[in-house]
This record gives C-alpha cells, sequence and structure tokens, in this order.
C-alpha cells in the first residue's frame, strides 16, 4: 500500500525547497519515489503581508534588519548549491503574499498535479525570481504543469478556498505546528525542519516497511 507525506510548507521559505529536495533523494534512494504520495499544505510564514507583497530588500531590512539578511542570504545560498538549487536572491524583487499560491496548491492537489505546481512555484520564486503572488505568474504556472486556466483562475478569485486555507493554517497552529517545512508520515509520525537526506533515509527504514 501506498504511504503519505504531508508536507507543511511555504513556497517562499528556502529551507522548504531544500527540505524537498533531500526528502526527494531519500526515497529515490530508497526505491520509493513511486509508491510515495506527497501532499503539500499550507502555511504562511507572512499571511499580513498587503494582497500585493512587498518590496523584498524592504521586507528582509523589517523582518532582519539592514546588516543581517545580506549574509543570511550568502549562507542559504551556499546551501542552496549543495542541492543543486540555484537561489537567485539577488534579482528577487518583491516579497509576495503566499495566500494565492496556497490556493493554487490546492487546487491542483484536486486535480492530481499538486508535486509538480509546488515543484514550479519553489522554482519559479526561488531560481527565476517571478513574483508568485501575481495572479498572471500564477496562471502561467497553472497552464505550464497541466491546469486548466479558467478552473485555476477561479479558484484564485475564491473567497471560500482562501477561507479554507486559512482554516487549515489554524488547525496546524493548534496541533503545534509553528515552523516549516514540517513533515507527517502517513498520520503516525513527524520530521519538523529540512532534515539531512540521511536523517530521512534511517527515519524511513525504520518506520516504513517498504523502505526496510
Amino acid at each position: 500500500m501506498a504511504q503519505t507525506i504531508q508536507i507543511v510548507s511555504d513556497i517562499v521559505c528556502p529551507w522548504c525547497y531544500v527540505g524537498k529536495r533531500r526528502l526527494e533523494r531519500a526515497l529515490d534512494a530508497l526505491a520509493l519515489r513511486e509508491s510515495v504520495r506527497t501532499v503539500w499544505l499550507p502555511f504562511e510564514l507572512n499571511p499580513d503581508l498587503p494582497p500585493g507583497g512587498m518590496a523584498r530588500a524592504e521586507y528582509r531590512t523589517r523582518k532582519f534588519g539592514p546588516d543581517r539578511w545580506a549574509a543570511m542570504d550568502a549562507r542559504m545560498a551556499e546551501t542552496g548549491r549543495e542541492e543543486g538549487i540555484a537561489f537567485a536572491f539577488d534579482r528577487m524583487e518583491r516579497q509576495p503574499n503566499t495566500r494565492p499560491a496556497h490556493v493554487l496548491i490546492a487546487h491542483a492537489t484536486e486535480q492530481g498535479r499538486g508535486d509538480v505546481t509546488v515543484e514550479a512555484l519553489f522554482r519559479g520564486f526561488f531560481e527565476e525570481a517571478w513574483d508568485v503572488g501575481d495572479e498572471a505568474v500564477l496562471l502561467a504556472i497553472a497552464e505550464a504543469v497541466g491546469l486548466d486556466r479558467d478552473g485555476a483562475a477561479a479558484a484564485l478569485r475564491s473567497e471560500e478556498r482562501a477561507a479554507e486555507i486559512v482554516g487549515f493554517e489554524r488547525q496546524a497552529q493548534a496541533a503545534g505546528i509553528a515552523g516549516v517545512p514540517y513533515f507527517i508520515v502517513d498520520g503516525q509520525w513527524s520530521l519538523s525542519g529540512a532534515q539531512p537526506t540521511e536523517a530521512w533515509v534511517e527515519a524511513l527504514r525504520a518506520n516504513l516497511p517498504a523502505a526496510a
């Protein structure tokens, strides 16, 4: 029977992108990529950002201070290179509000396109420096991963869909999930943070019969 890994994350979280790569490498090492289903669940790191986002330099300065965030980006870029991720921090202009992106992920998941949509969002934001809070960008991504544009547009403009995202985030907070990435395996055990591939291999071997 196929196992399920639920991943609580935000698509503007660089550690979530790194965590995705490390998990995938572990699944490949154990020949589990085809038998394990990943389901992406929402977590907004910055739920109070304006709907149109804000200038990234201003956001980073407010959050981390003028002297700290450049060094943080440099360290993260080095981690990315180790994982095959080419972070484009120097080209990013906007820090997006990610609620619409989470709506798109939820819609894509219903269409069986959740994982490829998350990959496209991570790659678009972190490696192409796209504004993934912009509806036109999100619709272009939707089409690129094989989603119907009109269906995606309807989801993005649905207040009910946005309310569903907020509702899940409140449930996650009530369950004690305070940071991402957060991985829930078969609803039975969990791992927090961008665990090294070796740690994933060990945990999967210990907890999944198919990985033993």
